[in-house]
């Protein structure tokens, strides 16, 4: 299975590592998109380096990271810096998608 993961707050740090390590655990794979809010978690290591697993894919909507005043210097070139069309192209491409 193929789990989509929108994360559109700042609020949901834990559930969104927890559930994309459980889901990898259960052999399932993980596409991640961040807008608005959530793309503050791309400041934390141990968001950004979910890219770094196993069966992990990542983008983040660039407009909202501008908009959000986000540092995005150092986010790991495994993650997409792209806009609503990877966010379309989650929701099309997953089996399940969650919104965080």
């Amino acid at each position: 299975m193929k789990l989509g993961i929108l994360v559109n707050t700042d609020k949901c740090f834990e559930d969104v590592v927890g559930i994309t390590k459980e889901a990898l655990l259960r052999g399932h794979e993980v596409s991640i998109f961040a807008m608005d809010a959530g793309t503050r978690f791309l400041e934390k290591p141990e968001y950004s380096g979910l890219c770094r697993l196993k069966s992990v894919r990542m983008a983040f909507c660039d407009h909202s990271a501008k908009q959000e005043n986000v540092e995005t210097a150092s986010v790991p070139a495994e993650i997409t810096r792209g806009s609503q069309f990877d966010n379309a192209v989650m929701n099309n491409e997953s089996d399940v998608v969650i919104v965080l």
